[in-house]
């Protein structure tokens, strides 16, 4: 045995429980409500099944791949929240202002053509 060098003593380390990092959220109920309701381009269904496993794999004790899937979930309930929202406002806002455009057209054009179909008396002796 060489003992030229000196050894350090180290207490062995100590067990304990791991550190209690919180459990990832696995958005499921955000994601089945995506899906009923708000289905845009199925990302609904898609957060749906990320959720799944998700809590598949936090229920089985794997953290990280339970936050990756978690993360996605999130992400796309998101995308299927804004664009389940977003679009329908947009298209609210183009169909009011295009009604205001018509309007103001409309306006405009009966001055134009009473202007030219009301010619005088004169023009026709």
């Amino acid at each position: 045995m060489d003992t030229s060098y000196p050894r350090e003593e180290r207490p062995p380390p100590k067990r304990g429980p791991p550190p209690a990092d919180p459990a990832p959220r696995d958005h499921l109920v955000w994601a089945i409500f995506n899906t009923l309701y708000m289905n845009f381009c199925c990302l609904g269904f898609v957060a749906l099944a990320f959720a799944v496993k998700a809590r598949d794999r936090k229920v089985s004790g794997d953290v990280e791949a339970a936050r990756h899937f978690s993360s996605k979930a999130r992400c796309y309930n998101a995308l299927a929240t804004a664009g389940s929202v977003v679009l329908p406002l947009l298209l609210g806002a183009l169909i009011v202002t295009g009604v205001i455009h018509l309007s103001k057209l409309a306006q405009e054009s009966v001055g134009f053509f009473t202007y030219q179909f009301s010619g005088s008396d004169d023009e026709d002796q």
